[in-house]
């Protein structure tokens, strides 16, 4: 099962999205404070939509709280649109953890030097970045069909 963090979220319907992809997708969600929003807001909820009971998630108060609960740091990929690798370049396993920041500003600098492997997703010139929820289902999807290679 993969696992999906989201640092800092700002806007509610791109989490709802992410919680349907990872209900979907069998993966956990795993948030981590503050949020741009309330964790019962109606457009999380109506993004989410139904599947919103099915999902796995876990909030944490901060990014400490949540590296305490990693048992493996060399299995945590922060995606970066300064990044040099690849996600296309990456053997994904079974349990990995996928890191994406807010939607404004990305991964802080702080976090992002707290762990060594950083990904990027290869884009156009013409624009800044993709939306989470799309960076999200791409890599997701890519780790997904690796691991399923495996089994």
């Amino acid at each position: 099962m993969l696992n999906i963090v989201l640092v800092e979220p700002e806007i509610p319907n791109n989490t709802g999205n992410i919680g349907r992809l990872c209900v979907g997708t069998e993966s956990r969600l795993h948030l981590i404070h503050p949020f741009g929003f309330v964790i019962n807001d109606k457009n999380l909820k109506r993004s989410g939509l139904d599947y919103w009971v099915h999902l796995d998630v876990t909030e944490y108060a901060n990014v400490d709280e949540w590296i305490q609960r990693i048992p493996d740091l060399s299995r945590v990929f922060l995606m970066s649109s300064h990044a040099e690798k690849s996600y296309l370049e990456t053997d994904f396993q079974d349990g990995d953890w996928l890191v994406f920041g807010k939607e404004s500003v990305g991964l802080s600098k702080e976090v992002l030097a707290r762990f060594e492997n950083h990904l990027t997703i290869p884009m156009s010139t013409l624009i800044r970045s993709f939306n989470i929820a799309n960076s999200v289902a791409f890599v997701v999807g890519e780790a997904k069909r690796q691991i399923g290679l495996k089994i």
